[in-house]
């Protein structure tokens, strides 16, 4: 019996590092082994800005999931983010090879290689080429063009791109460890592939990945990841405002944003229904227990949620579902303020598909950690091969996409101060 493949996963992020060591069977189920989440150093908005810091802070999370899993890691896929991360749709065409016989995988590659064949200045490299659908002697929307008859072949890609510098840095804080990177992929992605299904794909759905210091942005329209971003806004923000109306520090900022979240959600109750006497109680969220060093023992609820955290709320329309994940997602009144501002359907995208040691990482949180890992499961080198989890789908039009991205970069920079 063939042994399983281990693979393993490094998400760096502005506020948290998670690795993640799965063992994958030979029906390629990935099995969780080894989890480990450490605080981020040395990194800010997703960019590394210290090299020796970052890299001690991957160390430590890498060496903590090994112990976990009894097992080393030799190579690993690494996420990245940052607002250098940015997006572009490339048009390919090529004659086919032996147009009296039939279109093979070689054609399919020199029409993605055309299609990658675009102008970037030299600080930019390509992270991804998805191909969202191709078209043979003008016949559109075909998902695989192999086997067929035809002369000429065009593809439409989704081109992933990312600042050359932000790239390398992250590559040798990981490489300086003795681990090969397998591949480096958008974060954005890695937690589509985590938490979106191939149907919400195919109605069109916004996924909005809100992390510590980052919020990435991925469109999927009929199927086919059409825009892709990265805005330098996230939880972070919330917390710095808690900080400055309540003046405190931001770790008890961030306490107090957490024990908010895990209060249970009550109905809202009109002020004539409240019970006299009894509001004022009702409001109080008790902090006693979380040693805050300001000596704050309790805090009005409705001051947190209606003058400090709503005022970030979303704003703006788009015309397509939202599923918000990431560690932000979980802040109180995201998905309430979400679905009020934008009268559309609104719900958080938890990790999907995987088995083993999960009850620690089925939150939003660990989204893009579970996503790498079936990505380059799905993927691994050979990801220009079109195979990724973008998926295929009729191509839609370069107006309703940008149109659709704007409102969605609205939407997200209404967090901005």
């Amino acid at each position: 019996m063939a042994r399983d493949r281990i693979l393993s996963a490094i998400d760096i992020g502005s506020s948290k590092i998670v690795t993640l060591i799965a063992s994958i069977a030979d029906e390629g189920e990935a099995r969780i082994i080894g989890v480990s989440v450490s605080p981020s150093r040395g990194l800010r908005k997703s960019q590394v800005v210290n090299i020796e810091e970052a890299t001690e802070a991957i160390s430590a999370s890498l060496e903590a999931a090994e112990r976990m899993a009894g097992a080393s890691v030799a190579q690993a896929f690494v996420s990245i983010g940052g607002s250098h991360v940015a997006s572009l749709n490339s048009h390919g065409v090529v004659a086919v090879a032996e147009p009296e016989k039939e279109i093979t995988a070689f054609d399919v590659k020199r029409v993605i290689d055309a299609a990658k064949a675009v102008q970037l200045p030299t600080s930019r490299e390509i992270l991804h080429v998805l191909p969202r659908g191709y078209i043979v002697d003008g016949q559109e929307g075909i998902v695989d063009p192999i086997g067929m008859g035809g002369v000429r072949l065009e593809v439409e890609t989704h081109l992933v791109t990312g600042g050359a510098t932000a790239i390398r840095n992250l590559h040798k804080c990981v490489s300086e460890l003795g681990v090969e990177v397998a591949g480096i992929a958008f974060g954005g992605l890695a937690s589509a592939a985590a938490t979106l299904s191939d149907t919400e794909k195919e109605l069109g759905v916004v996924l909005v990945d809100i992390g510590g210091g980052t919020t990435d942005v991925a469109i999927f329209v009929e199927g086919a990841l059409s825009y892709s971003s990265v805005i330098p806004v996230g939880a972070i923000n919330i917390t710095k405002d808690l900080a400055a109306g309540l003046r405190v520090s931001l770790e008890s900022a961030e306490k107090i944003k957490l024990r908010l979240g895990e209060l249970p959600r009550m109905p809202a109750v009109s002020e004539d229904e409240k019970p006299k006497g009894k509001g004022d109680k009702d409001d109080e969220i008790d902090v006693s227990d979380l040693g805050l060093p300001e000596g704050m023992r309790s805090i009005s609820k409705k001051t947190l949620i209606e003058g400090i955290i709503k005022p970030r709320g979303f704003g703006g329309m788009t015309p397509s579902g939202v599923v918000i994940t990431g560690g932000g997602a979980m802040t109180v009144g995201a998905v309430e303020a979400a679905r009020r501002n934008l009268a559309m359907p609104v719900h958080i995208g938890t990790p999907q598909k995987i088995t083993g040691l999960i009850d620690e990482i089925m939150t939003p949180s660990y989204a893009a950690g579970v996503g790498l890992l079936l990505w380059g499961n799905s993927t691994g080198k050979s990801e220009s091969s079109g195979s990724l989890l973008s998926g295929f789908g009729k191509i839609g039009s370069a107006i309703q996409v940008k149109g659709l991205a704007g409102k969605v970069i609205d939407l997200v920079k209404s967090f901005l101060p």
